[in-house]
């Protein structure tokens, strides 16, 4: 079975990112695969000093270990200024090739404004860079704030349709790239 680790790069206790990474873990699991959310917000993580000893911060370890042992992953960011938040990109650097390369990973940024793909496009380069896959099929969530009601679903069936897309792409890559069988009910259908 494809597990996926989920990890998303805002801090905001009601952030659209989260919602927007929610969205899309549901999406997956339907599909069956098993996905673990890795909740910056409740994670004790240094500033990385490019060093390899984070002793003193356990959370350091549990990132690795789950990114490491997952097959895929989900990254989902605000776009603060033109680029990926600094939290995600921290979390990113505190890990290494040991636990990033070869992992299949799908991208969402989330917006205020109008969506384009600058933060979509820092960690394509960012995933190349340590020998990570990623999916074609990415998701821009522009003016957010629009994006969802009240209870956290997509208002746009469009924006829905390609978050089907993202969910179905992440799971048929990630079998291939990491030659993982698919599950019973993904099977079936």
């Amino acid at each position: 079975m494809v597990k996926i680790v989920g990890i998303g790069g805002s801090l905001r206790p009601d952030s659209y990112s989260q919602k927007a990474l929610a969205i899309a873990t549901q999406r997956i699991e339907t599909l069956g695969a098993t996905v673990e959310i890795l909740d910056l917000r409740t994670m004790t993580l240094p500033f990385c000093d490019g060093g390899d000893d984070y002793a003193a911060y356990p959370d350091v370890a549990k990132l690795r270990q789950a990114v490491k042992q997952a097959d895929g992953l989900i990254l989902a960011t605000p776009e603060y200024h033109g680029s990926v938040s600094g939290v995600l990109k921290n979390a990113l650097d505190l890990m290494s090739f040991d636990e990033l390369s070869d992992k299949v990973t799908g991208l969402i940024s989330v917006l205020g404004g109008q969506s384009n793909s600058n933060a979509l496009n820092d960690l394509r380069v960012i995933l190349r860079w340590v020998h990570g896959w990623v999916i074609p099929e990415q998701i821009a969530v522009g003016q957010a704030w629009k994006a969802f009601d009240a209870n956290g679903n997509l208002v746009d069936e469009a924006l829905s349709k390609r978050f089907d897309q993202f969910a179905q792409s992440l799971l048929q890559n990630t079998q291939k790239l990491r030659g993982v069988p698919a599950s019973a009910s993904v099977q079936a259908s």
